[in-house]
């Protein structure tokens, strides 16, 4: 099954959120765009598109019982006590019913109003596995005709992606090459060992009109 990459998640705590999406925005020379609530999940998020169809997420969780009992929630939160940072990539999938079959779970599916009141709607699956593995994404497959990615003019793209993890763990999760997914991007792993076992995204390198930024 063709997967791609569809975005990445950067985790913050609800008071830290303006500080991270200007520092983040002001790096790439991009505005971020507020993304609104996600009601089923007690998470917020502002987004900022890039070239090739893909974006960057900036998400807390909100004071709200649904951050402490949804996966994606629980995710968000752990990421944001911790400190904040990389919390996990995305790949989206046009059918998410074959891996619910290969994985024997169901998707869940979110939604979440923009401040102009347009809503955008999906079916995500994999989120459990993220929390236990920092370095496995989670799969998405949009409902909505309107991506993320559109949500303004992208004048950066994602060049390079560092992770902590083994790209055989990846693809046995996918049940497919990872290099399918990462398409015009280069992937680099790095051994868990070197930073205290955990796993996960280390930094992103994103090109910009001004040159290459490094996010870590």
């Amino acid at each position: 099954m063709p997967f791609r990459l569809d975005h990445l998640s950067y985790a913050t705590s609800q008071d830290q959120l303006v500080d991270v999406v200007q520092r983040i925005g002001s790096r790439i020379g991009s505005s971020f765009i507020d993304g609104g609530i996600h009601p089923r999940f007690g998470t917020r998020n502002f987004t900022l598109p890039l070239k090739n169809g893909h974006y960057l997420e900036v998400v807390c969780p909100l004071n709200h019982p649904a951050a402490e009992e949804s996966p994606f929630g629980k995710a968000v939160s752990k990421r944001a006590e911790a400190g904040g940072g990389w919390m996990t990539w995305v790949v989206a999938t046009q059918d998410i019913s074959p891996v619910e079959s290969r994985l024997g779970r169901n998707s869940v599916e979110g939604s979440r109003k923009r401040p102009d009141g347009s809503e955008l709607k999906w079916k995500q699956l994999g989120v459990l596995g993220t929390i236990e593995d920092s370095q496995l994404p989670f799969f998405i497959q949009w409902l909505s005709t309107d991506h993320p990615s559109e949500d303004g003019k992208a004048v950066a793209e994602i060049k390079k992606i560092e992770i902590s993890g083994d790209e055989k763990t990846i693809e046995s999760w996918l049940g497919s090459e990872p290099q399918g997914a990462f398409k015009d991007v280069e992937v680099i792993y790095r051994d868990p060992s070197d930073f205290d076992g955990e796993t996960g995204i280390v930094s992103v390198t994103i090109v910009t009109p001004k040159g290459e930024v490094v996010l870590d």
